[in-house]
């Protein structure tokens, strides 16, 4: 058997390309190299600004020169840089040599030896994931959970009055809307988005084992620590000054928790919207062409929420494994979080596409009103909490001499179906008064819903 073309070994990288794609910009391997250049030029920057060891300001012309190496950078950059790491073994190192190159290439020679000045990798390394993990969440993966919680709420507000059964244990009970069971969503939702967008990116620039040993020893009249927090903040960042060799990733364990939070409301959604579904609550609306079955023609499978549901709980077990392996480094510095930092685009790749198919999947239902309905009429036993309630006031009142209005419903209803005529004859035969009665009789399944209806204001 002959070998295949190179194929990618991840979907991501193949089959699903195509929805996850704005992450790669980020966090790529070829997306980290390129925030690792602009931390190195940042830094070269921001040493001559200060006029240290001999340096001079660069012009405009030239900081626009250094900066275009990683505003422009591309495949030539990504294979300079291949072909060095396989020399050097080290992945930092080859980027340090990139921007030595690049300044010799420039004319700005003078100032090679402050390329990495005093830096140890960890010092790029934790500037250029808190870069790339803040912009691909701010710019891919948070806009996209924005949509899908647009368009929650936009379906609980159309839905807003569509009375619905609802179903604890799995059994027939209070009846809802289907807009406010939507909205539920939405609203959890939310909230969790706002907790990731208010999340720190913690950067740390301080050396060896973070005690600027080596910035001293070159200048020791240097306020470091204010030179890296002013550094670190100007790239947007948020500055940790109380580290080892590595920033210590606990903003990243709060915000992968948050993201696996996310995906489990998700994953709520996908079920609760499958089950729907399968319910016949909503219908599917056919995609020309699409094929729902290889042998049953008449089917169009859930398939959305079903890929849905699958990348959610790929995407919160490698989170989960980030947040767990990423919280502990052995002493001063391990590398068990190097090659573990490398997988953070593929568990946000798997977020990302479980998004993509959940917004695909909400704007392909519709809602089947008449089978809402009919499930309402045939049961009309849900009532049974609200006669028993008003039972209650109404011996609170003094207006009754019942002594257990729970035990009453219960022997009518308990197991066994009642109708409209039965829950009405029913009422008219209960020691309560002629007002409460009325308001019994004229009760349905599918006008007891309470607030359902109104709580989706609380979304606007």
């Amino acid at each position: 058997m002959t070998s295949l073309p190179p194929q990618p070994l991840s979907p991501l990288d193949g089959r699903y390309r195509a929805a996850v794609t704005g992450l790669a910009d980020y966090l790529s391997e070829a997306g980290l190299n390129r925030a690792r250049v602009e931390v190195e030029v940042e830094w070269l920057i921001a040493l001559t600004d200060r006029s240290l060891f001999g340096s001079s300001p660069l012009s405009d012309d030239d900081k626009a020169r250094l900066r275009a190496l990683y505003l422009e950078f591309g495949q030539d950059e990504i294979d300079w840089l291949a072909a060095k790491e396989a020399v050097t073994r080290h992945d930092v190192k080859a980027v340090e040599y990139l921007v030595r190159d690049r300044l010799s290439t420039l004319g700005l020679d003078g100032i090679a030896e402050l390329t990495h000045f005093a830096c140890t990798s960890e010092d790029i390394n934790s500037t250029s994931y808190a870069l790339t993990v803040k912009r691909a969440v701010e710019g891919v993966w948070l806009p996209k959970l924005r949509e899908v919680i647009a368009a929650l709420t936009a379906l609980a507000v159309e839905h807003r009055d569509a009375a619905m059964l609802s179903r604890t244990h799995g059994q027939p009970a209070t009846p809802s809307t289907m807009g406010k069971e939507i909205g539920v969503f939405a609203w959890r939702l939310e909230r969790v988005a706002a907790q990731i967008a208010g999340g720190e990116y913690l950067a740390k620039f301080s050396g060896a084992t973070g005690t600027w040993s080596a910035h001293l020893s070159a200048a020791p009249d240097v306020d470091w620590p204010e030179l890296s927090r002013s550094f670190i903040e100007g790239l947007d960042l948020d500055f940790n000054i109380f580290t080892t060799q590595i920033e210590s990733h606990d903003w990243q364990v709060e915000l992968y928790d948050r993201v696996r939070h996310a995906g489990g409301i998700l994953h709520n959604l996908a079920t609760d919207v499958w089950t729907y579904i399968s319910l016949g609550y909503f219908s599917q609306i056919p995609v020309a062409g699409a094929t729902g079955s290889s042998t049953m023609p008449h089917k169009i499978n859930p398939i959305r929420f079903e890929n849905a549901e699958a990348n959610l709980e790929i995407s919160g077990g490698l989170l989960a494994t980030l947040s767990q392996t990423l919280v502990t480094s052995r002493l001063q510095r391990d590398l068990t979080d190097s090659t573990t930092q490398r997988n953070i685009g593929v568990a946000f790749g798997h977020s990302l596409l479980a998004l993509d198919n959940l917004l695909r999947g909400l704007g392909e239902i519709a809602l089947a009103q008449p089978v809402l309905d009919a499930d309402l009429d045939g049961n009309w036993e849900v009532l049974a909490e609200a006669i028993q309630t008003v039972v209650r006031a109404e011996i609170a009142a003094g207006r009754s001499q019942i002594t257990d209005p729970y035990a009453l419903l219960k022997d009518l209803t308990r197991g066994r179906r009642v109708g409209a005529p039965e829950l009405a004859e029913f009422v008219r035969g209960l020691d309560i008064g002629d007002e409460a009665k009325e308001r019994l009789i004229a009760l349905t399944p599918a006008t007891y819903a309470g607030l359902a209806s109104k709580l989706v204001d609380e979304l606007a």
